[in-house]
């Protein structure tokens, strides 16, 4: 909870969950602009992909503006979107590269290859029309080399549920549009092409099912023969049976120096080197945190190189350790490193400029923002931070804002923990009564191996600022604890994370901070299947909202796309796991209500899944609701959309648990077997 400033106004008393806030749904479906990669063109500024839901969900790619504090400038035109499809999830971070001022960027509509000079108005075809999209690109580079650009190539032509991943060069020199040329092929998989600047070669990443490549994957460096074509190769790390790991972000220094990260030995994600006359990988810095994380989208980048080639050379790297993001400076030479001052708690992406560095990041305060980084001449302090972008003005709400506190909870398992972020219902001018305990709402995130991240996000402040309690839970299986932590639920899937909610709900009511008769559960696509499980295998909350989340596990399995094949497998286990935790199987089993939301578009979890829970639910008596949307994908992008599920959630709960109204002119949608 947030403190008192000295002189505040007396509160009003007023039950739990009634509170009026100025954070209204309007107001967070408006905040929800998102960064999808960063570069940095042949000016010095940056360039972003950015998702803006009142656009309709348009991923749009803009350019810093050329002063301090004047609005960012659209790049992409009118029509064209900025999004990859490739391994379903696609997103912006790997669908756009910047060379100078020339971008070369995957369009969504048609998943053509496209380039253009940043202000011209006239984008160009690199690639052939396809029809369908059946050709889709990712994460790639310009090559220096061959004048052409080099980039995961995912082809569905031949069948749609089983493309062909390989690494292709695209001819950018002429105005001809041709076929690319595949240089490397034969795994299911393949990530991060990256060209060294000083010689001719590539290293790249790879990994075949039934493995995500969090699991296990390999990297890899070919050499390019005069002809550009790759030959010579080399596994520089994965390749050992002895050792499980998954390397990742390989990266190049302008002296041709390869870096990248494993998580070798350890089990965490650290900073490693390749010297290639002995072909031995050294580790620069031990340290248990995660340098990285799993590779859902492409074009992570946890770490860039300050500095000339000389012995000046740094890498900025940020990591997560207990719960938090850092920023760190590495000495590659003599191994010393240390830790910068920044005001945010979350980084996820680091791109280098000139003498200086771009961060995306958040923190408890901040909003998802970017920030331009300036450190002194010996690279160890931080001279100057300045945001140049951020998702929303927050301003006006900051005296409504409930902070996270970082908890760790006991398990079923005696001596085992699981971690997550409480928020306290918090309103700078409303107090709940001395006599009432307030409601509870457990977020469970994606994946499931994501993180929650105890970030500012006006969704969570929507519930605080009217007096809900409000809590992330990291469950058994999330990412950046480590692979011991992420593989807790390997073969465990619908046990530990519903266990560890369950148990972080039951913590949270012994220890006398929420009201233990109205606990609520919600959660999106894997989390809305750990929602699911909650409420059928467990008698824990008292009501339950699912958004696009899998109810049939054998439906899921059968239906996955080529990325999550065998992922489904790894994590539930064998087919009589199938059948025993999916909660389509015991609606008999259910005994609160259910409000279900999902995209009529989603490609990840088939919309019938839902439709299936939300008849058996309807067919026991249970009060149930379904709100299917037009349009929508896995992941709802419209304004309006993202505001009207928050709304009847709210009231969803509100009417069947709370006991209270809650405050506002919100029309609730239709709940059967109750009214």
């Amino acid at each position: 909870m947030q403190p008192e400033a000295p002189g505040a106004a007396e509160k009003a008393t007023a039950p739990y969950g009634s509170w009026e806030s100025p954070i209204t749904a309007a107001a967070v479906s408006a905040a929800g602009r998102t960064v999808e990669g960063l570069a940095v063109a042949g000016d010095g500024r940056l360039v972003w992909v950015e998702k803006r839901p009142e656009e309709g969900g348009a991923s749009v790619l803009v350019r810093e503006a050329a002063e301090p504090r004047d609005k960012a400038l659209d790049v992409s035109l009118q029509g064209f979107a900025v999004r990859t499809l490739a391994q379903e999830y696609g997103g912006g971070s790997g669908a756009f590269a910047v060379q100078g001022d020339t971008v070369v960027f995957s369009n969504y509509s048609d998943q053509r290859l496209y380039m253009q000079s940043i202000g011209d108005s006239s984008p160009r075809p690199l690639t052939p029309d396809y029809a369908a999209s059946e050709v889709r690109y990712a994460d790639g580079v310009f090559d220096p080399h061959f004048h052409r650009y080099v980039t995961i190539m995912e082809d569905h032509r031949n069948n749609s549920s089983d493309p062909v991943t390989t690494i292709a060069a695209v001819k950018i020199s002429d105005r001809d549009v041709n076929e690319p040329t595949i240089l490397v092929s034969g795994n299911d998989f393949y990530a991060f092409p990256r060209i060294d600047p000083s010689e001719k070669r590539i290293a790249w990443i790879e990994w075949s099912n039934p493995n995500m490549s969090w699991d296990k994957s390999q990297l890899w460096v070919g050499y390019f023969s005069e002809k550009g074509e790759v030959q010579n190769r080399i596994c520089i790390a994965g390749g050992d049976p002895t050792l499980v790991e998954s390397p990742t972000e390989p990266k190049w220094s302008s002296k041709g120096e390869l870096f990248f990260i494993t998580d070798r030995q350890s089990g965490f994600w650290n900073i490693y080197k390749w010297d290639e006359q002995s072909n031995v990988v050294i580790q620069l810095y031990a340290l248990d945190a995660e340098f990285s994380k799993p590779m859902w989208v492409f074009g992570a980048s946890s770490y860039a190189f300050v500095g000339k080639k000389d012995s000046s050379l740094k890498i900025i790297c940020c990591y997560r350790q207990n719960g938090r993001s850092y920023v760190g400076v590495l000495d590659p030479g003599s191994g010393s490193f240390s830790t910068l001052v920044i005001p945010f708690s979350s980084v996820t992406n680091i791109v280098s400029g000139d003498e200086c560095f771009y961060i995306e990041g958040a923190s408890a305060n901040l909003p998802l923002s970017i920030a331009k980084v300036t450190l002194d001449e010996k690279r160890t302090v931080t001279t100057d931070f300045s945001l140049i972008w951020s998702s929303e003005d927050v301003t006006e709400y900051r005296s409504y804002f409930s902070l996270p506190e970082f908890i760790e909870f006991p398990t079923v398992i005696p001596g085992q923990h699981a971690y997550a972020y409480f928020y306290a219902p918090y309103n700078h001018s409303v107090q709940g009564p001395s006599d009432e305990k307030p409601p509870l709402l457990v977020r469970t995130h994606g994946g499931p191996t994501e993180e929650a991240r105890g970030i500012l996000d006006l969704n969570v402040q929507y519930w605080t600022s009217r007096g809900w309690a409000l809590v992330d839970v990291n469950y058994g299986g999330s990412s950046g604890y480590g692979r011991e932590y992420r593989e807790r639920i390997l073969g465990q899937w619908g046990a530990v994370d519903v266990n560890d909610c369950c148990s972080c709900a039951t913590f949270l009511v012994e220890t006398g901070r929420v009201d233990g008769q109205r606990l609520c559960i919600t959660g999106e696509s894997a989390g809305g299947f750990t929602t699911l499980a909650c409420l059928a295998f467990r008698q824990t909350f008292k009501a339950g909202c699912s958004l696009y989340g899998i109810a049939d596990l054998t439906s899921l399995r059968a239906g996955s796309h080529k990325f999550e094949a065998c992922y489904t497998d790894n994590l539930v286990g064998n087919k009589q796991a199938y059948d025993e935790r999916a909660p389509i199987n015991f609606v008999d089993k259910f005994t609160c209500p259910l409000i279900l939301f999902h995209g009529l578009e989603d490609t990840v979890v088939p919309p019938d899944q839902t439709a299936k829970i939300y008849k058996a639910i309807k067919d026991k008596g249970l009060p149930v609701a379904l709100v299917e949307y037009e349009g929508e994908p896995h992941g709802f992008r419209k304004a309006e959309n993202i505001k009207f599920t928050l709304e009847q959630e709210m009231v969803f709960f509100a009417r069947l648990v709370g006991k209270f109204k809650v405050a506002g002119d919100i029309t609730p949608i239709k709940i059967e077997n109750f009214d």
